[in-house]
């Protein structure tokens, strides 16, 4: 850990005195967001948008083979009476899936492979083990791996550790892209969520993720928009971009809507693809298909019409 301890040192005063946040700015900003119309002829390439930026998602305890397989297909055909619709942009998975998933997709798929890694949802386990699983899941075929912070280490401000974790889990993914999971839940307020994007940029994360979804408290749009913010001051100081991804709460196609036209506005139209935007989401799929139905066809279609993911 010596390299990333050096490289921590080395980045100590961009991420220790991050900018604090203008809460009722952010509040103020972001309710504009919400406020504003998508006109009709644009909403069907919206919603489009919305489908391939998806990382359609199954993290739970009764998955199955089967069940995993069924997630791959619908990834690649939404809904086959649909025509024109784009795949989703990747399926997330636990680790022991990735490769049925992989045999599921092949090597053809415009799909990717997404798979938590470092003991997801907590992240409570020694830095070897989460290595370990990381390298299996890259080995096992997985494009991109979705890491957690160790968020007791950050609220205890043990910044370093947190960064050298990262860059650790970073060298483990060799080609694979990392999202690094904040779960800005816990860290309670917008300043450390800020301090907390800076750390995970900084370290080499590709993309940076609101939550695990697996609790109460996930992506709102305050929260996303002053991780857009730190991906922007990143973006005009070094010129690199990195990716952004909300996860937990967002199923309807209004509101991943909304989210678009922040992130426009925020960091501009280079954004709006999926290799630098994501939503991590279960149900906002069918409810993006029944608003196309909508535009299509003039009326909507009942739930049970749509596969449940």
């Amino acid at each position: 850990m010596t390299k990333s301890r050096q490289s921590a040192r080395s980045f100590q005063s961009d991420y220790a005195n991050s900018p604090p946040v203008d809460q009722v700015g952010v509040a103020e900003r972001a309710a504009r967001f919400t406020a504003r119309s998508i006109k009709t002829e644009c909403k069907r390439a919206g919603l489009d948008m919305v489908l391939n930026m998806i990382d359609l998602t199954t993290l739970e305890g009764a998955d199955t083979p089967a069940k995993v397989r069924q997630l791959c297909s619908k990834s690649e055909h939404l809904h086959d009476s649909i025509l024109g619709l784009p795949t989703t942009a990747a399926v997330c998975v636990y680790a022991p899936f990735v490769k049925v998933a992989r045999k599921a997709l092949g090597d053809s798929s415009p799909v990717k492979i997404a798979s938590v890694a470092t003991y997801f949802p907590s992240g409570h386990t020694t830095l070897e083990q989460k290595l370990e699983e990381t390298k299996r899941a890259v080995g096992d075929g997985a494009d991109e791996i979705d890491m957690v912070i160790s968020r007791g280490r950050f609220l205890s401000g043990d910044y370093n550790y947190v960064f050298d974790e990262i860059a650790s889990v970073k060298e483990a993914c060799g080609p694979a892209r990392l999202k690094v999971i904040l779960e800005t839940g816990e860290l309670a307020t917008l300043d450390n969520v800020r301090r907390a994007s800076d750390i995970a940029i900084h370290a080499g994360g590709d993309f940076i993720k609101t939550s695990t979804g697996k609790i109460s408290s996930a992506a709102t749009i305050p929260v996303t928009l002053v991780m857009l913010l730190a991906i922007r001051d990143h973006f005009f100081k070094t010129g690199k971009m990195v990716g952004m991804k909300p996860a937990g709460g967002i199923s309807k196609s209004k509101l991943a809507l909304h989210y678009l036209v922040m992130v426009k506005e925020t960091l501009g139209p280079e954004w709006l693809s999926n290799e630098w935007f994501r939503f991590g989401a279960s149900s906002l799929a069918n409810d993006v298909l029944m608003q196309v139905a909508k535009l299509e066809s003039g009326r909507y279609q009942a739930a049970q019409y749509f596969s449940k993911d």
